[in-house]
């Protein structure tokens, strides 16, 4: 940087330019899969065996996804560090007929009945000991914020929103201790916290610097813990700026989402709405398989 604390764009080295990389075809048909798998996932035309995952845009979140898509395609479990260690598809194709060849098949994850104690994830019980051991933290508290332009029909909106806390079972969870073990705890019905705030109507002192109203509620609301046992971890508000502009912003608790399970909420909700106005009528298919479906698994291998 210079004297002033800008960037010193004369003192950066010049960029290096790497030319494209020769597309290698798939020669196996491990490397055919994976191939058609990435494409699918990263949103691709086509992609080499000696192409790389992340340069062609891929990341945690995605790289999850695919390990997924191998599980399901290919029948076979691997770690998703095995991405990380193996970027390209020939090396990941070693790692897939490696765990194929060591008898590593796995069948699809069974559905579980829902009765009885539902015991927690690897990952929940992490966050189930952190919040035990700090009640009130707000570090694991994930939102979204869309701005909407445009007629926004709340009732709709409402109904949408509990057409979708029905449909996923994470939404209207919550969780407790039976004979000292952590348990999930899934309700029938869960009404979503739902509440929609005139900016005219606020009395925010922004005067210390922090935004204008909106960023001001929107700090508070993301700013506000859950309480695990009770629920609902899962809230809507809606900001109305004017007549005809919204910030829609959904907050979640990181023990019932992730960051693909956000897409898959966004994605759901916009069909849902859609379908509340009448401009779809199509019927969302079932989800293959429920977040405690795999806790279930997960804790019985």
């Amino acid at each position: 940087v210079t004297a002033s604390g800008k960037t010193d764009r004369r003192a950066l080295p010049a960029p290096e330019v790497h030319p494209e990389a020769e597309y290698v075809a798939p020669g196996t048909p491990t490397e055919e899969a994976l191939a058609e798998i990435w494409a699918e996932v990263l949103g691709v035309d086509k992609v080499g065996v000696t192409d790389d995952f992340f340069h062609l845009g891929g990341d945690s979140i995605v790289s999850i996804r695919t390990v997924a898509r191998i599980r399901a395609r290919l029948k076979v479990s691997i770690p998703p560090r095995a991405l990380f260690d193996s970027p390209t598809i020939a090396g990941l194709a070693v790692e897939v007929d490696g765990a194929l060849s060591t008898g590593s098949e796995v069948d699809a994850i069974p559905r579980s009945d829902g009765t009885g104690a539902l015991p927690l994830s690897f990952a929940q019980q992490r966050l189930w000991f952190l919040e035990e051991f700090t009640p009130g933290s707000v570090e694991y508290n994930t939102a979204l914020a869309y701005r909407l332009s445009g007629t926004l029909d709340l009732d709709v909106l409402r109904g949408a929103l509990a057409a979708l806390v029905l449909r996923h079972e994470a939404l209207r969870t919550t969780f407790a201790e039976v004979d000292g073990q952590s348990v999930q705890v899934i309700h029938p019905h869960l009404e979503p916290d739902f509440r929609v705030v005139e900016v005219a109507d606020l009395l925010v002192d922004t005067s210390a610097g922090g935004g204008d109203a909106t960023a001001v509620l929107l700090r508070s609301e993301m700013s506000t813990p859950f309480d695990l046992r009770t629920g609902p971890l899962f809230r809507a508000l809606v900001v109305r700026e004017a007549t005809h502009q919204h910030v829609l912003v959904l907050t979640m608790h990181h023990i019932v989402t992730d960051g693909w399970s956000e897409a898959v909420i966004l994605r759901d909700l916009g069909v849902l709405y859609d379908r509340g106005l009448g401009l779809v009528t199509e019927e969302l298919p079932e989800p293959p398989v429920r977040y405690v479906d795999w806790a279930v698994w997960q804790q019985r291998n």
